[in-house]
């Protein structure tokens, strides 16, 4: 009996955490990486599907995480900094890896994976964008008035 609730707590958390913005965004990026997959998979040359397959499989750690709430219980790791130089990363190389594939390539699939892993890229720079100013709230800076003891 107790397998049954927690099959339906973890679909629970699952759905719950789809349902928030940041849940989204990762959703959305990590179906980005599997179109980008399938693209490259089927294009003349698929020696650019490693920056996909890399950046699906961290976005697929990352949710894991933030889904189960382990990034509570996991305190040694700085997670918003993670978070973002993920993000930062994978928009500077989304970008980068479609601009190479569009200038030197000519078939559909390289185009189509190309022009997604721009769309791509956006979307991983939209989703550094949004975690720089939770990063700048959990700063909290050192006072620099004089102090009474001295």
């Amino acid at each position: 009996m107790e397998s049954s609730s927690n099959a339906e707590g973890c679909m629970g958390q699952c759905t719950g955490f789809m349902r928030t913005h940041k849940g989204m965004i990762l959703l959305a990026e990590i179906i980005a990486c599997i179109l980008i997959l399938i693209c490259y998979g089927a294009s003349v040359t698929p020696g650019y599907s490693g920056l996909a397959c890399f950046m699906l499989i961290y976005g697929i750690v990352i949710f894991i995480f933030f889904m189960c709430n382990l990034h509570h219980q996991i305190t040694f790791i700085h997670w918003g900094w993670t978070d973002f130089i993920r993000a930062l990363i994978g928009a500077v190389a989304f970008l980068i890896t479609s601009l190479i594939v569009l200038i030197g390539h000519r078939d559909g699939a390289g185009i189509a994976a190309a022009v997604i892993g721009m769309l791509t890229g956006i979307l991983f720079g939209y989703d550094a964008y949004t975690i720089l100013p939770t990063l700048r709230k959990s700063h909290a800076a050192a006072p620099t008035g004089p102090s009474d003891g001295i």
